[in-house]
């Protein structure tokens, strides 16, 4: 299954909506469809989706290594760090 597919299935299971993603994302509902027609999200992308839709992104070794990826890995600083 492409990850646009399983971007839309959480979409639907999350009960959200691709603006309420475009928003997220800081991109517009058309930009967010394009995205999903090409298949053309970057990791950055998909770890913003991920805490949009309150899920976990990992790459799973084995039952007791994982290794997690979330927004603190983007390098972007956050509100409080962009008033300090």
């Amino acid at each position: 299954m492409a990850i646009s597919n399983k971007i839309k299935s959480l979409l639907k299971l999350k009960v959200k909506s691709n603006a309420g993603l475009a928003g997220h994302l800081g991109i517009s509902v058309q930009a967010l469809s394009n995205k999903l027609y090409r298949d053309s999200f970057s990791a950055a992308d998909l770890i913003k989706v991920a805490a949009f839709l309150g899920v976990e992104l990992a790459f799973i070794v084995d039952e007791r290594q994982r290794v997690t990826l979330d927004e603190a890995d983007l390098n972007v600083p956050t509100t409080e760090e962009k008033e300090e």
